[in-house]
Order: C-alpha cells, then sequence, then structure tokens
C-alpha cells in the first residue's frame, strides 16, 4: 500500500543579489517567479508544510568563495557580504522572510545539503520528501535534487518557482531531473492539491526489508 509523504519545502537564494535588477548577479526569471513563489510559501505554511530558506553569504575576503566563481565574484563587488543592504545583498524581499516556525540556514556551496544542518534537521523533523525552489535551476536547484535523491529523499521540483538564465536551460535541466526520479509541478497544482507523489523512498524500504536475498 502507497504510503503518505511528509514534505518539506526548500527556498533557495532568494536574495537581493539575485534579485535585484542592479545587481551584476541579476537572473530576471528569478525575479519573475517571486509572485508565484510567495504564494507557494503561504501555501505550505497554512498546510503546516515546513519552510526552509537556504540562502548564501560571502565572505568578504573571499576565502569561501568556490573557485570556479572567484573572478566573477570580486568584479561584481564581493556581493553576498554578511550583513549587507541593498542591490547585491543578501536581504530579501518581504515575501521571503522567515516567520515564526521557519528555518533558516546558510549554504556554502551550491547544495542545500553540503556541509549544512538541512539533512539533519530534516530527519529530526521525519521529513521524507523535499520541494524544491529558488535559484538557479542549473546549479543549486539540480545539486540539492541529486544530493536528495542521494540521501534518500523523495523530491518535487515547483517548475514556475525555479528560473535559470534561459528557457532552454530551464527546460534541459528539469526534463534531466524528472528523468532520474523528481516529481516536476507547477505553483498552480500546489496551490491546489499540495503535493500528490508516491512516496517511493517508503516503498522500495519496504520491499528491501521483505527481501529475504542475502545481501552478499
Amino acid at each position: 500500500m502507497s504510503q503518505e509523504i511528509k514534505p518539506a519545502l526548500v527556498v533557495i537564494d532568494m536574495e537581493e543579489g539575485f534579485l535585484n535588477e542592479n545587481s551584476p548577479l541579476y537572473i530576471k526569471q528569478a525575479a519573475d517567479t517571486v509572485p508565484a513563489l510567495a504564494k507557494v510559501i503561504a501555501e505550505a505554511r497554512n498546510r503546516k508544510i515546513p519552510v526552509f530558506f537556504v540562502n548564501r553569504i560571502y565572505r568578504k575576503d573571499g576565502s569561501d568563495v568556490e573557485a570556479c566563481r572567484y573572478d566573477n565574484w570580486l568584479a561584481g563587488g564581493r556581493c553576498l557580504a554578511p550583513n549587507s543592504t541593498g542591490d547585491c545583498s543578501i536581504e530579501v524581499p518581504e515575501a521571503f522572510a522567515p516567520q515564526a516556525g521557519d528555518y533558516t540556514i546558510i549554504k556554502p556551496r551550491f547544495s542545500a545539503f553540503f556541509q549544512t544542518e538541512l539533512d539533519l534537521i530534516l530527519r529530526r523533523l521525519r521529513v521524507d520528501t523535499v520541494i524544491l525552489t529558488g535559484t538557479t535551476t542549473p546549479n543549486c536547484i539540480r545539486a540539492t535534487c541529486y544530493d536528495g535523491l542521494s540521501l534518500d529523499y523523495n523530491v518535487a521540483i515547483i517548475e514556475d518557482c525555479c528560473s535559470s538564465r534561459s528557457e532552454a536551460v530551464q527546460k534541459a535541466n528539469m526534463e534531466d531531473m524528472a528523468f532520474i526520479g523528481a516529481t516536476v509541478l507547477d505553483a498552480e497544482a500546489f496551490l491546489k492539491e499540495g503535493v500528490v507523489m508516491k512516496n517511493v523512498v517508503q516503498e522500495v524500504r519496504d520491499r528491501v526489508e521483505a527481501d529475504e536475498t542475502a545481501p552478499e
């Protein structure tokens, strides 16, 4: 019998540094997702789904910036610095301000799982499904998706609450993640029904426990 899922909503990098058109890191598609994602966050809270805001902060000296993006970060004015304000800052729009009961996590790399407490907290909350939103799809969303699958979570992605540098990149990455096992849905479906999907992880656990084959 199919097991119900217990989901959490993960909102990645929806900071002014990526959303403000005056920022060198500006991603227009990310800014365009703000209205839909704001509704999804409100609905998640309404459904008692835990909300995790997973954001990026870089030290001013660049000692924790990925080597592959260090030059761009430096040329862009050392964005996303601690306590920064304004166009290229870690500030978030009002819709993404954490409320009582929400979680805030700072990630040092692309994946929301990499060297963060996300996995620990999700397991403490008995969450088995992560719903991914935010920016950008080929980097942070994709890395988090694959780490989530590797850590034995069911993964869902709200497609129109994620963003890329182009529609072609968005489409290709969504197809890849759906092919590997993620469930892709849109904001309208989530607002109507939440996330409707099989608990594949629990079903496989049950089958493995029932299998009497020696592991060898």
